[in-house]
């Protein structure tokens, strides 16, 4: 993710702001119906990842089976592969039957229906999409709207007109990154009101160079976090202790379900940061989110 990314973080606040009034309403409501205990899901946006080769995966793994070693690591994905295409149904069959039951699959929405038609006559395109992603059944998570950055608030008529026309029955997040929408703080009160008016969950995303999309405000008892890491720095693991804590707070609250996925340019880096994450979750909240390991690796014997 390179939305926000800078070079130097000298003179970045990496706290997280207080939370927005309405979170507090939100999750009052939600507590009223929680039916369940609460779910947290942790993933990367890819799971080709063949750096973990020898580490997280097994040593020769053939790329067929990543997705598989992948769902031994993490309960979920940002599936980023669908931005660029929309799969056939028996490919998503595939994903769903390489992966265990509480596996969620987050998938980003085409960028022909977001970037390049910028949800302007994008009917068939919805179908098309929401109908392969139900062939993840009970694996599927929240799906992921990105806007892209030049799509501001003179567009929102046409957003609600999409979020009014996207299937009730398939969990949507939206992510918001034109600097309008935050500038003014009435415009993004009222535009994050319908949102949750809507039933769609605001996306947040904590990125160094874009403090300002760092609203915490929930708008349904869905949390959908978006952390740009650096390389595991200091401040990658501040951050990953103040959100812990946040995410504890929420829970208690009545948060439903928790998404967190990591970027980190260096892929080798999302395990580690996901197991001081988890960990520290699991110290303030108990809940059993098994962190990624490195897996055994067969040795070769030898004559002498």
């Amino acid at each position: 993710m390179d939305f926000g990314r800078l070079p130097d973080l000298r003179y970045v606040d990496f706290r997280l702001p207080p939370d927005h009034p309405e979170t507090a309403h939100v999750l009052a409501r939600a507590q009223a119906t929680a039916s369940q205990p609460p779910g947290l899901y942790v993933g990367c946006p890819i799971w080709t990842n063949k750096e973990w080769l020898g580490s997280y995966f097994p040593l020769g793994a053939k790329e067929p089976d990543y997705l598989r070693y992948y769902a031994r690591q993490f309960n979920s994905i940002e599936l980023n592969t669908t931005h660029y295409h929309i799969p056939d149904a028996p490919t998503v069959r595939r994903w769903r039957e390489a992966v265990g039951p509480d596996f969620k699959f987050c998938p980003k929405l085409p960028r022909s229906i977001s970037h390049e038609r910028e949800l302007y006559n994008v009917d068939a395109l919805t179908l098309t999409f929401t109908r392969a992603m139900q062939e993840l059944e009970g694996n599927l998570g929240t799906c992921f709207l990105q806007l892209p950055p030049h799509f501001g608030p003179e567009h929102l008529p046409r957003l609600e007109r999409f979020l009014l026309d996207w299937p009730a029955e398939l969990p949507l997040a939206v992510e918001l990154r034109h600097p309008r929408w935050f500038a003014d703080r009435a415009l993004a009160d009222a535009t994050l009101a319908t949102l949750e008016a809507l039933g769609k969950t605001l996306v947040i995303t904590d990125v160094a160079g874009r403090r300002d999309v760092l609203v915490q405000r929930l708008t349904t008892p869905v949390a959908f976090i978006r952390l740009n890491g650096h390389g595991l720095v200091g401040s990658d693991f501040e951050r990953a202790d103040a959100w812990a804590e946040r995410l504890a707070a929420w829970f208690a609250q009545g948060l439903h379900t928790a998404y967190v996925f990591i970027h980190q340019k260096d892929v080798r880096h999302a395990p580690i940061w996901a197991q001081h994450f988890l960990g520290r979750v699991h110290a303030l909240t108990g809940l059993p989110v098994q962190p990624p390991r490195p897996i055994p690796q067969q040795v070769q014997g030898s004559l002498f």
